[in-house]
């Protein structure tokens, strides 16, 4: 009987030395997660991009076609005409050399002064007319009045002498009759006044006189 009992003791003693302690299992948890922290680095490739897209290593690329693509067809727009420098000026305009350029130019300078020429004429013909219609101022020099005739004759004989012609005038004035001995009729005011300065040089006194007429 006590043989027996000494028996299971040993079987005993040897399943607690097969039994695998903690330790051991901590130490192939916490490698186990080394391994699986440096896998995902190695997929990262350290790349310092993280949160990046994981390649999907079953992922397959699209079926690619060897025909070349082709392309949709466009819009045929309609074809404009073509304009050639010489062609456009065969139909539309007319080549002008210069000799006939320059011909040109020198009638039409002559015919725009002609055309002046004519305005100038008709201006200068109507300031004419006008002045022609416009009553006219003449002057006269009265180099003296005598009753007695003979005396009057005696003084336009003088002025004869120096050159001056004058005329006698017989009128009625005031109840009486007047013998005036005159020169002119003289066109203009300055031409008068020269006239009655040739007198005075000669020691004849004449007065001026101005009369209008038609």
């Amino acid at each position: 009987m006590a043989a027996r009992r000494g028996k299971p003791k040993s079987q005993a003693r040897r399943g607690n030395d097969n039994r695998v302690p903690g330790w051991a299992w901590l130490l192939a948890g916490v490698l186990l997660g080394l391994g699986i922290a440096a896998f995902v680095l190695y997929r990262e490739g350290f790349s310092g991009k993280p949160g990046g897209p994981t390649p999907n290593p079953t992922a397959t690329p699209p079926a690619t076609s060897s025909e070349p693509a082709v392309a949709p067809p466009l819009a045929e727009t309609p074809k404009r005409p073509r304009y050639d420098f010489y062609t456009l000026l065969r139909e539309q305009e007319t080549a002008v050399s210069d000799r006939e350029l320059a011909e040109r130019a020198r009638a039409e300078a002559e015919a725009a002064a002609k055309q002046r020429a004519q305005q100038q004429q008709q201006q200068a013909q109507q300031q004419t007319e006008a002045t022609a219609s416009a009553p006219r101022e003449r002057y006269q020099l009265q180099a003296g009045a005598f009753r007695d005739a003979a005396d009057a004759e005696a003084l336009k004989a003088r002025l004869a002498l120096v050159g001056q012609f004058a005329r006698v005038q017989t009128d009625t004035i005031n109840g009486g009759v007047w013998h005036r001995v005159r020169l002119g009729p003289y066109s203009s005011p300055g031409e008068a006044e020269a006239a009655k300065r040739a007198l005075a040089a000669n020691g004849i006194d004449a007065i001026a006189v101005r009369e209008s007429g038609q």
